[in-house]
């Protein structure tokens, strides 16, 4: 597994293009959600983009968003996606454990804050994230906000 964590401007333009394509086929395609899924978030110059992958395939791809942009207090984890075939491998908890780690580097002595969508609250408990909210729907699925405390 190839793993790269990189600001916007690091990114080549087929890691870029790759990102951006399995965003969009998952999110958009495979979900059916129509929404604008460029937000212009990923140019922040703080913001990481974790990227996985395998025999030049991007497999799984998330971003980490510093605090104050989404979220006052806290950085947030979004855009969390597996590739169709990777899926139900482990990947996700690979994933997300190198987010963390890297939160923990970046973003020291604070939390982190997530917009999971509902049905995977059990996996982001596995991780120490907690619910801190009703659900609400975003873009017509059920969503949640879950927090993990303060970093060690």
């Amino acid at each position: 597994m190839d793993w790269r964590l990189k600001r916007f401007d690091e990114l080549d333009i087929n890691e870029l293009y790759d990102a951006l394509k399995l965003r969009v086929d998952v999110f958009v395609v495979e979900q059916t959600c129509y929404y604008p899924e460029l937000d212009n978030l990923d140019r922040d110059p703080n913001t990481l983009h974790l990227l996985a992958y395998q025999q030049d395939k991007l497999i799984a791809y998330l971003r980490i968003l510093p605090n104050g942009t989404s979220y006052t207090d806290y950085p947030a984890i979004g855009r969390v996606v597996i590739e169709h075939s990777a899926r139900g491998t482990g990947l996700g908890h690979r994933l997300m454990k190198r987010a963390l780690t890297a939160c923990q580097s970046h973003f020291p002595n604070l939390g982190v804050k997530i917009s999971a969508q509902e049905h995977l609250e059990s996996f982001y408990n596995h991780h120490g994230f907690l619910r801190c909210s009703d659900m609400y729907l975003e873009d017509g699925i059920p969503h949640i906000s879950m927090v993990k405390s303060q970093l060690e």
